[in-house]
């Protein structure tokens, strides 16, 4: 039987995990997988021909036990003889300051100071403890999502620096070597949280479908991620190849150009891999299936009526037979840069707006579910749907805008209604507006519907309107 230690030397060399004589470091949170990865690659390092550094720990402040956590790495890193680099960060405020959920404002920290801690230290290689199991996880949340075979192709053995030599080990494997070398570990009270989507796809998802389907769907479900992932990679090798003859990037990626007619020649999984390469380089955001969509509408050209749109992070507008792509700058008053955002809102339907932190979501409803959700500060709110279009977009505050507030009787600037409701004018910019592109607004978001949206006895039609943020969404 090929031990542990073996499996996870011949990863590293398959997947070129390590360069020889590198200099590694370990992510070591204190629980059971990180500890077993810290006393592993401790183990094989001189077999591997790489040096293991020691150990980096990032207290993100969110548990009672974050400190004690903190000591236990520091004891094993000392009992290791090796090096131990601590750091701090709230994570709590972060995801307040940047309206995101605690999970992603986790991640997007802990990978910051990772990078951080190698160029301080010289590192080339940060290693975390990322199992089958978390593949598994990983492939079933980005399916309930939606994802193409990128996203499907879940964790990577290697990003970056980061490296995960576990992804073909299995947690109970972890447990295991741990209790044959009596080795302690410390146990995260947050993994049983069931508000947290990893963790009831983890503890209600995965249970349910070893009892009623396949008691191997682990392994089915990390095999199938390891198959989208070789072709997402050949995919990627193929539009390489072709987008350099599609966009053209100002110095500086400030902006693309895109060939119009050279991306409508190429096949739908191409055309959109382009289209979604120029927006989030130009961006530097991430964007969804819907973004990439309405690009491609945009680029079908002025025939669809759609000469210029809003994107996370960035404008596209026509430009004789190309569409130029541009990274959104918007100032207030005091300079500085604020997102500009704008998003079709299909009914029924969902759209994500990461600038505000929230999802808002449409759909049709009968007149004897009214009560009094036209209260314009509620999270969902009733209008009129025989009022609307059925062309709706969230967008954020443009100045000049003007609304009706529901039983004010008159027109008002929003600017006007911000001041009203103390709304400082660094978070103006981050409320989101739902409006119909022909009919003007139909909510602000927490502060009240447009009046001329109200339902009357003479309505024939209501759409239901609701704002979730993030985290808070099942």
């Amino acid at each position: 039987m090929v031990s542990l230690q073996d499996r996870v030397l011949r990863l590293i060399h398959q997947d070129q995990l390590i360069p020889k004589g590198g200099r590694v470091m370990v992510a070591l949170s204190g629980g059971a997988d990180s500890v077993a990865l810290t006393l592993l690659l401790h183990e094989i390092a001189s077999a591997a021909d790489f040096v293991f550094v020691g150990i980096a720990h990032l207290n993100h402040q969110l548990r009672r036990a974050a400190d004690a956590d903190e000591r236990f790495c520091r004891e094993l890193a000392e009992r290791l003889s090796v090096a131990v680099e601590v750091g701090r960060v709230d994570v709590q405020a972060v995801a307040d300051r940047e309206r995101i959920s605690i999970e992603e404002a986790g991640h997007r920290e802990r990978y910051a100071w990772f990078d951080q801690v190698a160029n301080r230290l010289g590192i080339q290689r940060i290693a975390t403890a990322h199992t089958r199991h978390d593949q598994s996880e990983t492939y079933l949340m980005r399916l309930i999502r939606g994802a193409g075979p990128e996203g499907l192709a879940g964790i990577r053995p290697r990003s970056g620096l980061v490296i995960r030599p576990f992804l073909h080990v299995s947690r109970q494997e972890l447990r295991m070597y741990l209790a044959e070398r009596r080795q302690s570990f410390r146990e995260d009270e947050s993994n049983q949280n069931l508000r947290i989507t990893r963790n009831r796809v983890r503890h209600e998802l995965i249970p349910f479908l070893e009892a009623k389907f396949s008691p191997s769907i682990v392994d089915v479900l990390a095999r199938t991620a390891a198959i989208a992932r070789g072709d997402a990679e050949w995919i990627d090798e193929a539009v390489r190849r072709v987008s350099a003859g599609i966009v053209t990037y100002a110095p500086g990626g400030q902006s693309a150009e895109v060939d119009v007619l050279a991306l409508g020649r190429q096949p739908i999984a191409l055309a959109r891999r382009c289209a979604r390469q120029a927006l989030e380089n130009v961006s530097h955001r991430a964007l969804g299936f819907e973004h990439i969509e309405r690009f491609l509408k945009l680029a079908a050209g002025p025939g669809s009526q759609l000469t210029e749109a809003d994107f996370p992070g960035c404008r596209v507008e026509w430009d004789g037979s190309h569409l130029i792509v541009r990274r959104a700058v918007r100032r207030s008053q005091a300079g500085r840069e604020m997102p500009r955002f704008s998003y079709e809102l299909r009914i029924p339907g969902e759209v994500r707006v990461p600038e505000a932190g929230m999802a808002i979501s449409v759909r049709r409803g009968t007149l004897k579910a009214h009560s009094k959700q036209m209260i314009g500060r509620a999270g969902t709110v009733t209008v009129a749907a025989d009022q609307l279009s059925d062309e709706l977009i969230v967008r954020n505050w443009q100045f000049g805008d003007v609304v009706k507030p529901l039983g004010l009787g008159g027109r008002k600037k929003l600017q006007d209604l911000f001041v009203d409701r103390k709304v400082v004018r660094s978070e103006r910019h981050t409320v989101p507006i739902v409006a119909d592109s022909k009919k003007g607004i139909v909510w602000v978001v927490g502060h009240t519907v447009a009046d001329n949206f109200r339902i009357t006895a003479n309505t024939k039609g209501m759409l239901i309107l609701r704002a979730d943020k993030f985290g808070g969404i099942g």
